[in-house]
């Protein structure tokens, strides 16, 4: 039986949203994979890609010692009823206890952040991937942005060279 073309292979994650000025405002310093605790239409809505993460993040509860994802945008769903949620509530992000920690200690240090990089489904779960992010000041944006034009040319120079 053969595949569809836009199917990717089963197991592998679907990105649904991509946090993409994270990227260029920050320098990702550890990534980590963790679950969200949705409601159903959440995960609904996620399913469709319409979920944003622009200026979201994630902090960690310094009585409880939870870690929470504050700031993403998840619409409510079109076919929703009185129950549906609010689109910028704080959700819970489910770790394990030691990835708490690493992630606590992280946030302790100064100039250090959480910030979700991307959503992805996961074997049929939501999953956000978690950066520890240190800020870049103007100099370092622009050096990202120099080396990245820089492989760019490096990249067109060696397909050139091997057309020919």
């Amino acid at each position: 039986m053969a595949e569809k073309k836009n199917q990717p292979a089963a197991g592998a994650p679907v990105v649904v949203a991509r946090n993409r000025k994270a990227l260029h405002d920050y320098e990702v310093l550890e990534r980590l994979e963790a679950g969200i605790a949705l409601r159903g239409t959440e995960v609904k809505v996620v399913r469709a890609g319409q979920a944003g993460l622009q200026g979201a993040y994630a902090q960690i509860d310094k009585n409880t010692g939870e870690a929470w994802l504050c700031g993403v945008n998840i619409p409510p769903y079109g076919f929703g009823n009185l129950f549906n949620h609010d689109s910028l509530r704080a959700r819970k992000l489910l770790l394990h206890r030691r990835e708490l920690l690493k992630l606590r200690a992280h946030e302790e240090r100064k100039g250090c952040t959480i910030v979700p990089l991307s959503l992805y489904l996961k074997r049929g779960r939501v999953k956000c991937e978690l950066g520890v992010c240190r800020g870049k000041n103007e100099i370092d944006k622009r050096e990202t942005i120099k080396r990245r034009e820089v492989d760019r040319d490096a990249r067109r120079a060696m397909a050139r060279a091997v057309r020919r």
